[in-house]
């Protein structure tokens, strides 16, 4: 009976493995797929992509056979795609107009286009811009705000406040809030998630105080005592280009929603650093269910009652991951990263697991 309950474990076991690695199969298209397509102002790569694929980080491969595209990644707006087939396989052509403009009644000069952004900009650009992460030594030396004039505790735009001094030679700053500790599955920290607040210029340094005068403007909401400085803005890439994940595995962590449950376009945080991904890259979303103790009447390890005893369970049978939803990430700090979620069909939670697409 053992024997028998370690094989079904050990081939729930491969299966999982297999299923994280499969091979790729033969490129194909939707069936919705159209044979041109006018690539429009507003448009996003994966949009686009989407409209030919049912995996859109292949796009590139649909180009392989195409000399005009030095790089799938950069597609304008005005550019006329073209379905075609070569040895029975999908191919991309594209016709494109360089679009000029007069400077004189006898000068034309080239205007240089810009492409579509990989994702929407508009759908991403407030977590790059308000949102970070940052390990534990770096968060406590950061200066904090310590008051003003009028003995307030609140300190909204237009206000004067006395902060601890920055020893560096910038002159503004942002007012940010620790929001949450992330860790990973294991209860090890990976970063201070910190939120924008406001911004702060200096107004003057006190060096016998080691205190500066900050006026506060700009603010997204009101700052307050014990909130932390930092120099500069939140970096994040100019642009980046769509890769599936080979070999990486994590999962998700958190979010910066605190739903139980998210869904496309939620972003998630995962507990691979800027090491394991990078900006663009694609990986699929995994959920595993509880393990079974197969006992004369089943029950889930999680449930009510189950015994453990500290150890793994002796006859126990390991789930499946099935694949529900894919995730790009699109900025990534030392030990973890932040991922659009660009493809869900239940609800994606801490947890699960992130793996090749």
């Amino acid at each position: 009976m053992k024997k028998r309950l370690m094989n079904v474990r050990r081939g729930a076991i491969l299966f999982i493995c297999a299923l994280l690695s499969l091979p790729v199969l033969a490129l194909q298209l939707k069936d919705t797929a159209p044979k041109t397509y006018t690539v429009k102002r507003g448009d996003t790569l994966w949009a686009i992509a989407n409209i030919f694929l049912n995996e859109p980080w292949l796009w590139p491969e649909l180009w392989r056979t195409n000399t005009q595209i030095d790089n799938p990644h950069l597609i304008y707006p005005g550019d006329v795609i073209v379905v075609g087939y070569v040895d029975g396989e999908p191919v991309l052509t594209v016709k494109r107009d360089k679009p000029t403009y007069k400077l004189s009644p006898s000068t034309d000069k080239r205007l240089k286009p810009t492409p579509v952004d990989v994702l929407s900009w508009t759908t991403i650009s407030p977590f790059i811009r308000h949102h970070m992460l940052l390990d534990e030594g770096t968060y406590e030396a950061l200066p904090k705000l310590l008051g003003n004039q009028d003995g307030n505790v609140r300190f909204a735009s237009d206000d004067f406040v006395l902060s601890q001094q920055q020893f560096s030679t910038d002159d503004q700053f942002r007012v940010v809030r620790k929001h949450a500790i992330i860790k990973n599955l294991d209860g090890e920290t990976l970063g201070i998630q910190v939120t924008h607040v406001s911004s702060a210029s200096l107004v003057e340094k006190d060096q016998a105080d080691d205190t500066m005068l900050l006026f506060i403007d700009d603010a997204d909401q009101e700052a307050k005592r014990g909130d932390k400085l930092m120099a500069g803005g939140f970096e994040h890439p100019d642009s980046f280009e769509l890769v599936p994940a080979v070999s990486q595995r994590g999962a998700v962590v958190g979010d910066l929603h605190e739903h139980d449950l998210l869904g496309k376009y939620d972003v998630v945080i995962l507990d691979l650093g800027s090491a394991d991904v990078s900006p663009g890259t694609v990986l699929g979303i995994y959920a595993q269910g509880p393990a079974i103790i197969d006992e004369e009447s089943p029950r889930y390890v999680n449930e009510p009652g189950a015994k453990n005893g500290g150890e793994w369970f002796i006859d126990t049978v390991s789930q499946p991951a099935l694949k529900v939803g894919e995730v790009v990430v699109f900025k990534t700090f030392d030990a973890a990263s932040y991922g659009l979620i660009t493809r869900a069909n239940k609800g994606i939670k801490r947890g699960f697991i992130v793996a090749k697409p």
